[in-house]
């Protein structure tokens, strides 16, 4: 007891242990709730490591390259499709080129989208060509690129424009599109003006020298022929300069021009006039004046020489050489004898 009749508790007291012990297994609890929470974050962390290692052992074993391996776990998942996609679009362009395909290609293109514009109203329901002559209006269409699949929407007018003028016989033309349907060609043609012949070849040639076609057909009959290399393109202006001589021209039966350089006039009659390089005018004017005081382009003679500007010179036919040899001897006996 103490000094106040109390009993003094000994800290070895029944009471005094049974708190301490609970505070030991409080601790004891605590410290095994740690290590459990410890032992299965680390079991955790090991079923995710173990995962990842058969991820990658089974991207390993599909992929024996590491590259591409590490290139599967990185890459977006949609991207080798994408990849394949554009080789296999590659592949089909390269094919279509190589082919030599790239015309039927883009005409298929150019079909279908013609095809959607007509169901869409855009047909072209009228044509009208206006300025024709030689061509038919379905040779203009056909030489513009212009069907019956053809739409007005995606017709290009100015591609139409450049295929015309692109024909020999079309000078000019001018394409108007009247929507919804209608279609304007006005087309200037050029006209056939002479035949011209060339290593054999004989074209319908127009008074720029263009050559408009072979000749085929008897209908460009009547026009006047011309002959030889660069005949075509100097021909405008000689036949004019000749049309000024009605008694030569009414009897033109061809212009050859000689070494590109002069011309020869052929008769009908099959007289021959060499005509000179330069001052044309004048050799033609001397030889109709000799034509009106002997009729000389009537005469039985072969060729006139005109090339030299101070003379001319005539060669007669066999006939008329012959008749004026017998003549010469007969005037040399008679002058012998007298």
């Amino acid at each position: 007891m103490n000094g106040g009749g109390r009993l003094d508790r000994s800290l070895g007291s029944p009471g005094s242990k049974s708190g301490l012990l609970k505070g030991v297994d409080l601790l004891k609890e605590a410290d095994l709730i740690r290590l459990a929470a410890s032992g299965a974050g680390i079991l955790l962390r090991e079923q995710i490591a173990k995962l990842k290692r058969a991820r990658a052992e089974r991207l390993d074993a599909r992929n024996p390259n590491r590259a591409i391996a590490i290139l599967e776990r990185h890459v977006p998942r949609r991207l080798g499709a994408a990849l394949t996609v554009i080789v296999l679009a590659g592949s089909a362009a390269l094919g279509v080129i190589t082919g030599g395909h790239v015309d039927a290609a883009i005409a298929g293109l150019s079909d279908t989208r013609n095809a959607l514009a007509n169901a869409a109203g855009f047909r072209i329901t009228s044509v009208t060509v206006n300025g024709r002559k030689q061509l038919t209006q379905d040779e203009v269409l056909a030489v513009g690129g212009v069907n019956g699949r053809s739409s007005l929407l995606f017709l290009d007018a100015a591609g139409v424009r450049d295929s015309l003028k692109g024909d020999p016989w079309i000078a000019d033309a001018t394409v108007l599109k009247l929507y919804p349907g209608a279609l304007q060609i006005d087309i200037t043609e050029r006209r056939p003006f002479a035949l011209w012949q060339e290593d054999g070849k004989l074209s319908v040639i127009a008074d720029d020298g263009v050559v408009l076609e072979p000749y085929v057909t008897r209908r460009f009959a009547s026009l006047p022929l011309v002959v030889g290399k660069g005949a075509e393109t100097r021909a405008k202006d000689f036949l004019a300069l000749v049309a000024n001589y009605p008694v030569v021209n009414s009897q033109l039966k061809a212009a050859i021009f000689v070494g590109e350089r002069r011309w020869n006039l052929r008769l009908k009659d099959g007289l021959d006039i060499r005509l000179p390089e330069t001052d044309v005018g004048r050799a033609l004017a001397a030889l109709v004046k000799y034509d009106s005081e002997d009729k000389l382009l009537s005469r039985d003679i072969t060729a006139i020489d005109m090339r030299l500007p101070d003379r001319m010179t005539v060669r007669l036919s066999e006939e008329a050489a012959k008749a004026r040899e017998e003549q010469f001897k007969k005037s040399s006996k008679k002058a012998g004898s007298a």
